[in-house]
């Protein structure tokens, strides 16, 4: 686990920042949207939680409610309690399956997982992720850009994304129209490294501009 860490803050080197930095703006920015949505307390799923690096920011951003996390690995979710405490529940996801009845969620996010899935199941996850979020609930999907060469070239120098395939924001928009969630959109972040973080007050007002890292896609179940 340890060689994971280290080789992700090396990847990210030249954006100045640890990945806690990613880890919490990403968490910050759900609670701006759930906020405008009329959220107060929603029910979260942490899908493709790994070993727990957003929980914290989960427990800062969204207090009221624990958060539920999810990954496909027995052993990143007993590194997760190991590193953060057992406050929050559990889900091993299936080979098809994420193990919650219909319905379940307000909120559903993923940060940096679909790259890593085989895009022939893409829209199968985006289907059982709209299974588990309940009518008028979200879906909310954080990737890296493909059009930022700073983004392309932390990929290739990260060793566990050797057989990523970044998606362009307009494809994630497709598929998940296709998946049968509606109304989706895309808003951009990371555009300043650490060395001119005093400009990153900018970055609200940059959403709309697709030279940012990072990307979300938001959608209606």
């Amino acid at each position: 686990m340890s060689d994971y860490e280290d080789q992700h803050s090396a990847s990210i080197r030249l954006s100045g920042e640890d990945p806690g930095y990613f880890a919490d703006y990403k968490i910050r920015d759900l609670k701006r949207l759930a906020q405008t949505w009329g959220m107060t307390a929603p029910a979260i799923l942490d899908f493709g939680s790994g070993m727990g690096n957003s929980l914290p920011a989960f427990r800062k951003y969204f207090p009221d409610r624990p958060t539920v996390s999810s990954d496909v690995s027995e052993k990143s979710l007993a590194e997760a309690q190991v590193r953060y405490g057992a406050q929050e529940a559990q889900l091993l996801i299936s080979a098809t399956e994420i193990p919650a009845p219909s319905d379940s969620f307000d909120i559903t996010f993923t940060a940096c997982v679909f790259h890593r899935i085989p895009e022939d199941e893409h829209l199968h996850w985006l289907r059982e992720l709209r299974r588990v979020t309940r009518p008028g609930g979200r879906l909310v999907i954080f990737e890296h850009n493909p059009l930022n060469p700073l983004t392309q070239h932390a990929v290739r120098n990260c060793p566990f994304d050797e057989n990523a395939v970044l998606i362009r924001a307009g494809e994630m928009r497709r598929r998940l129209r296709k998946a049968g969630w509606t109304a989706p959109r895309t808003e951009y972040h990371v555009f300043f490294p650490r060395a001119l973080a005093r400009l990153r007050p900018l970055e609200a007002r940059l959403r709309w501009c697709p030279a940012g890292a990072q990307y979300a896609c938001f959608a209606t179940a």
